[in-house]
């Protein structure tokens, strides 16, 4: 008993000493705030930093903002994971990555979202050269504490991240491992509309068409419900009009039905009520996403769609009938204050081929009827690189841990190569 008691107390002495020590090393940074936090990750000390960084990183004379940025520390030499957020952070979370290689985590906030806006929010600054520029500011800041390697992950939007950092700062990590990350053409990428028409059973296609047209057509019984539905939610329609709202989402039924994995036996049958075809419609997709609080919450992300990151619209030639309050081109993206933007192609364009010729060391994975797995990066026999596309996997679903045994082999394999371990 006593042996056990003084191994604890030795233990216990170490932990605190690790701790004291990043502490330490943290109180010596520049630029860097930070508050010790709960975790609920065994083995990891939390803290929640707040780093400075310039608005204009070309021209730190005009001005500053705070960052947060959420710091997991496992050990001085170990693996670090850069988690690059596309948007605001709710929580401290654990990544894959992080986990797999037993390393330390630095989950960023992308400028512009959550605590990480500037007080003069002056949208030229929210580019792809200035939010990586901010992870590369992070990375030099704390690699004076981690001296191992790197690696970068990020999930969607995130995961666009993720690529746009190697692409600016490529020695910055060692791997990158974008998850479910598109990389669209244009503002209105095309290949979208292609994939829908493919992806699933003919049957299954034919179901949503239906159910879609059938929506519009019981629009007058519907948006009285719709109604009542978004002031039980409190929710308000000024970007958007209540009708307009309605008609996106029922544009956007098939790409979400897809992206999220919903059953095609969920498809409200043609006797179905109603009542019965709103339910499952508020279920896939809703009203929600187009009221003013959220798309204000999204204003940065389509801002950056608008301008560098492209997106996508929607087909309605099927539907010109009932079609009535949008106008005939609709697009997905809502920037801020309805600001006309224009998309510019120079990173689309050049981060493309710098993909298919210098993109070692990624790893990408897709799900297989996720509708972004339309627009993903596609394969290149000219870098060492990896792709995984899971077999009937979405958006939510497309992990690590629903790999195949042979693709968990491959993985390994390439993690041990890259990273110099053993998995």
């Amino acid at each position: 008993m006593k042996i056990l008691q003084t191994f604890l107390i030795l233990f216990f002495c170490i932990a605190l000493q690790a701790q004291s020590s990043i502490e330490e090393y943290l109180n010596n940074i520049p630029d860097i705030q930070y508050k010790k936090i709960t975790t609920p990750y065994n083995g990891f000390t939390s803290f929640e930093l707040k780093v400075k960084q310039p608005i204009d990183h070309k021209n730190p004379n005009k001005g500053s903002f705070t960052q947060k940025v959420y710091l997991n520390h496992k050990g001085f030499n170990d693996i670090t994971v850069m988690a690059t957020e596309g948007y605001s952070m709710a929580r401290n979370r654990m990544y894959e990555p992080t986990m797999i290689l037993k390393a330390n985590q630095v989950e960023v906030e992308h400028r512009f979202f959550g605590n990480s806006i500037p007080e003069n929010k002056d949208w030229k600054y929210l580019t792809l050269e200035q939010a990586t520029a901010d992870l590369h500011n992070i990375r030099t800041l704390l690699g004076e504490i981690y001296k191992n390697d790197w690696v970068s992950t990020g999930v969607s939007k995130g995961g666009q991240t993720t690529i746009a950092y190697r692409f600016f700062y490529p020695k910055d990590v060692t791997v990158s491992m974008p998850y479910v990350a598109p990389l669209n053409n244009s503002i209105e990428d095309k290949r979208i509309y292609k994939f829908l028409k493919k992806v699933g059973t003919k049957e299954c296609r034919k179901k949503i068409f239906a159910y879609q047209k059938k929506l519009l057509k019981n629009k007058k019984k519907i948006l009285p419900l719709l109604k009542w539905y978004a002031k039980g939610g409190d929710q308000q329609f000024n970007y958007h009009s209540l009708e307009q709202a309605f008609e996106y989402g029922v544009l956007e039924y098939p790409f979400s039905f897809w992206q999220y994995g919903t059953s095609c036996s969920s498809i409200p049958e043609k006797s179905a009520s109603v009542d019965e075809m709103v339910e499952h419609f508020i279920d896939v997709v809703g009203i929600s996403f187009y009221n003013d609080k959220d798309v204000a919450f999204y204003g940065p992300h389509y801002y950056q769609a608008s301008t560098q990151l492209g997106y996508y619209g929607f087909e309605t030639k099927k539907f010109k009938k009932y079609i009535k309050a949008l106008p005939s081109n609709p697009n997905a993206s809502f920037p801020p204050n309805k600001m006309k933007l224009t998309y510019d192609p120079t990173y689309n364009d050049a981060v493309s081929k710098w993909l298919k010729k210098h993109g070692d060391r990624f790893i990408y994975i897709y799900g297989e009827i996720d509708t972004w797995s339309a627009t993903r990066v596609p394969e290149s026999d000219k870098v060492d690189a990896e792709w995984f596309l899971l077999d009937g996997r979405h958006h939510s679903d497309a992990n690590i841990r629903n790999f195949n045994p042979e693709e968990k082999a491959r993985l390994k394999k390439a993690l041990d190569k890259w990273l110099g371990i053993s998995l």
